[in-house]
Parts: structure tokens; sequence; C-alpha cells
């Protein structure tokens, strides 16, 4: 049994910043890749960002340069560094763990609101 949780939402004003946290525990054997995603009012999950157990990120067009994911084996934990919020990144920011020989676990999720 896997668990993962998010923290670190909140309400921050455009050009803020904001740091999100994603720790999994439980009955863990080996984390592959893990990433975020988020999901806006009336829109699609798309992905924001993911990285490798070996620390390849990938980043979505529209927030690189803007955020950086990182992750620490150590702690099970990936976080996620946002900076210069635009309103476009208001969304639910979800969690995703990829965990060998287990399913992909999801998060609960954790509301960023960016205001104008």
């Amino acid at each position: 049994q896997v668990q993962v949780v998010e923290s670190g939402g909140g309400l921050v004003q455009v050009g803020g910043s904001l740091r999100l946290t994603c720790a999994a525990s439980g009955s863990i054997s080996r984390i592959l890749t893990m990433g975020w995603y988020r999901q806006g009012p009336g829109k699609q999950r798309e992905l924001v960002a993911t990285i490798t157990r070996g620390g390849t990120t990938n980043y979505a067009d529209s927030v690189k340069g803007r955020f950086t994911v990182s992750r620490d084996n150590a702690k099970n934990t990936v976080s996620l560094q946002m900076n210069s919020l635009k309103p476009e990144d208001t969304a639910i920011y979800y969690c995703n763990v990829n965990i060998l020989f287990e399913s992909s676990v999801w998060g609960q999720g954790t509301q960023v609101t960016v205001s104008s």
C-alpha cells in the first residue's frame, strides 16, 4: 500500500513563487519516474514536469524556464519550484509516482491559484 501526498499549494499573485512537495510512503520497492500534472478549470489534465530516478527532466513548453522539478530518492520526495507564476498556471496540481512492479500512484492534488 503506497500513499502519495502533495503539499505547498496556495494563493499567490502574478509573478510570485510557490514550492510544491510530494511525499510517497508505505510499502515501496523502487520508485522510477515521478512527475507533476495539472488540471485547470474545464481543461484536461496535462503534464507539467517529470524526473527520472537518474535525474533526467522533462518540462511542458509552457513552464520551461520558470519551473524546476527535483527529487530526493532517499526521502521518496519530489518537488516543483514554480517561479514567475501566471494566471494560466491556476490549476489543481497532482503528483504521479511510478513504482517498480506497481501501478502508477496519484496524489489527491493541491490547489494553486494565481491572481491578477
